[in-house]
């Protein structure tokens, strides 16, 4: 590959740094081969991590003119996220590691999407996994891929992680990012919510992550087949959302998709609410007032 690290001088951002790569790389095919990158830009080798507590590393001198990553073995798409993660430490000059000249990361760091307000260390690991995303999943590719998808369809993501041989959960999170509808992708293990992807439209769950799956979920309402998806069902929109009352209700289906291990994804599509019109609405109102009156 042509690339080298002169082509990304003065990028610091996550997203600065994929533009720059992908500036001199245009014809990256998918799967992004990720360990060509890293030998273009300055890693001089893919060490495997025998760890229990870490699921990657990175070694490198204080002046980042090259260095090592470390990543566990196991399935191809967490390995290849893990090298993307450490590459982007290595790329952005503003990570410092904990300690001097090793980063080491948790699996829980590679699933961070948000930072507490002044914890350096987790914005970092936000930062890289952004990177890693973006490097695994280019917006321009993944828009292509998904202009095929119409009916939001938890099929479509598994598709997306295998044929950029990303992991389901990482797919899972671009496909609800990229897709035009409101929709929610939640994590469950053992019956409990772990984690949520939303669209910007989609609203916030009245369930708390570690608390369990609502009980009337489609998710209660097997059988599912393990390793794939269910239909897509009608659901009370209530079990998920807040609803106000003396709203209209919007209409939620839900689709699940049992993994491994007790863990599974559950799809979730909101519907717009029907508009009413002035007449509907005077109408509606002067029923509620004539009930709770008592008049007729």
């Amino acid at each position: 590959m042509p690339i080298s690290r002169k082509d990304l001088a003065g990028a610091g951002s996550p997203e600065a740094l994929v533009k720059r790569i992908l500036q001199a790389e245009p014809n990256l095919p998918v799967p992004v081969p990720i360990q060509e990158l890293c030998v273009g830009l300055g890693i001089v080798g893919i060490e495997d991590l025998n760890s229990d507590e870490f699921e990657g590393g990175l070694v490198t001198d204080t002046k980042r003119s090259e260095g090592t990553i470390l990543a566990k073995r196991g399935g191809e798409p967490r390995r290849r996220f893990t090298i993307a993660h450490e590459l982007g430490h290595f790329l952005m000059a503003h990570h410092v590691p904990d300690q001097p000249g090793r980063f080491l990361c948790k699996s829980s760091d590679l699933l961070r999407a948000t930072a507490k307000e002044g914890d350096q260390r987790q914005f970092r690991e936000v930062e890289a996994n952004r990177f890693a995303t973006l490097m695994l999943m280019p917006p321009h590719l993944l828009r292509g891929a998904m202009a095929a998808f119409r009916e939001p369809d938890l099929q479509h993501a598994l598709v997306l992680a295998r044929d950029f041989a990303v992991g389901k959960e990482a797919a899972a999170r671009a496909y609800v990012q990229y897709h035009p509808e409101r929709i929610a992708i939640v994590v469950a293990g053992n019956g409990r919510v772990q984690r949520c992807y939303r669209s910007l439209s989609f609203p916030a769950l009245i369930c708390a992550v570690g608390g369990p799956v609502p009980t009337g979920s489609v998710y209660h309402n097997g059988p599912h087949r393990a390793n794939i998806a269910s239909d897509i069902a009608a659901c009370r929109p209530d079990l998920w959302i807040d609803v106000k009352r003396d709203l209209h209700a919007p209409s939620l289906s839900e689709q699940v998709y049992l993994q491994q291990n007790g863990f599974a994804m559950i799809l979730l599509r909101l519907e717009p609410v029907h508009a009413e019109s002035a007449e509907e609405r005077r109408q509606e109102e002067g029923w509620r007032y004539r009930f709770h009156s008592g008049r007729r």
